[in-house]
């Protein structure tokens, strides 16, 4: 099975034809895994509520703001995030040791096969299909986030302002200038459904001199290799929310012709939890419709380019609304 993760640190396995996003473990030695997990005292308790994360920057930052949401509630809670990729996660999830945690959208279009489905391209049929297919295995999709955690390419900003570029139809106009040199994984090179896909959706065709192929997938390298112009690399495979875009003076090229599949973040819960807590939806459904791009980039940054916590991040950011309500 392949998955996309996020913030995948190197080094990752050869590509293989579809889509894998930054960690690959098969599906039987992730349940194994999962199953292996030790279960704290808390998750003993049946009337505590178990919150997971990937091992990831903005799984951990989503995690607490689900865990400090619920516990303004008056619900006990137990923090387990950072657990590892995708499988092992959602491996977790469905046996039972975890109760809630944020995914994707995009990543059920690989739990499912069905990534061809061009209602993998829109937020709105992304999650109707989420909710739809995960619905059938008792899991709960809650509101989703408005902030597409995609595959991007961004720009070097010196050079996206003076050549006018902002989306991928500027960029594929620079390409074929020959103004381009892009730094990327090779997963993202070589996958149908990253640069391939965007080659087909804007009429290009990047050349493989032009392209430095990196074996593995951690954008803060590509990212910075874009921005200070190393090699004379100006562009860098990228993801929506990644929390240094902005300090390294990166523009995102924007995807009108929806390339890449959707993967908005929301927490995804056992039906059984859902029926013991019925009024957890109300008070997380905002929580994540106020999490757009920007806002998950700055808390990004907080982390990635401050060096803060993501317990702490979470923590101020829900300071102010847990006040208002």
């Amino acid at each position: 099975m392949l998955v996309r993760d996020t913030f995948l640190r190197p080094c990752c396995p050869k590509a293989v034809p579809g889509l894998r996003r930054r960690a690959l473990i098969v599906g039987a030695g992730a349940a194994g895994l999962a199953a292996s997990l030790p279960r704290g005292a808390g998750a003993a308790d049946a009337r505590s509520l178990v919150i997971g994360s990937k091992s990831d920057t903005e799984g951990a930052i989503l995690g607490h703001l689900i865990a400090g949401v619920l516990e303004g509630m008056g619900l006990p809670v137990e923090r387990r995030l950072g657990l590892g990729p995708t499988l092992i996660v959602r491996s977790a999830l469905l046996s039972g040791e975890l109760d809630l945690y944020p995914e994707y959208t995009g990543n059920v279009a690989f739990f499912s096969g069905t990534e061809t489905d061009p209602a993998w391209k829109a937020g709105e049929t992304a999650y109707a299909a989420a909710r739809r297919l995960d619905g059938a295995r008792g899991l709960v999709w809650l509101g989703r986030a408005p902030a597409d955690n995609t595959w991007c390419i961004a720009v070097n900003g010196a050079l996206a302002r003076a050549e006018a570029l902002a989306s991928m139809a500027d960029f594929a106009r620079a390409v074929r200038a020959d103004r381009i040199r892009l730094a990327a994984s090779t997963e993202f090179v070589e996958s149908p459904a990253a640069l391939p896909a965007f080659e087909a959706a804007y009429g290009f065709r990047l050349p493989s001199a032009r392209i430095v192929s990196l074996p593995g997938g951690d954008t803060a390298v590509t990212a910075r290799a874009a921005a200070e112009n190393i090699s004379g690399i100006n562009a860098g495979m990228v993801y929506g929310t990644d929390g240094a875009l902005s300090a390294l003076d990166l523009v995102v090229m924007s995807d009108p012709q929806r390339a890449q599949i959707v993967y908005e973040p929301a927490p995804v819960i056992r039906a059984p939890i859902l029926e013991r807590h019925p009024a957890i939806p109300a008070a997380l459904d905002p929580l994540f419709a106020a999490l757009d791009a920007a806002t998950l980039r700055r808390l990004n940054a907080e982390v990635a380019v401050e060096g803060r916590t993501a317990e702490a991040v979470a923590a101020a950011w829900l300071g102010p609304r847990a006040a208002a309500r």
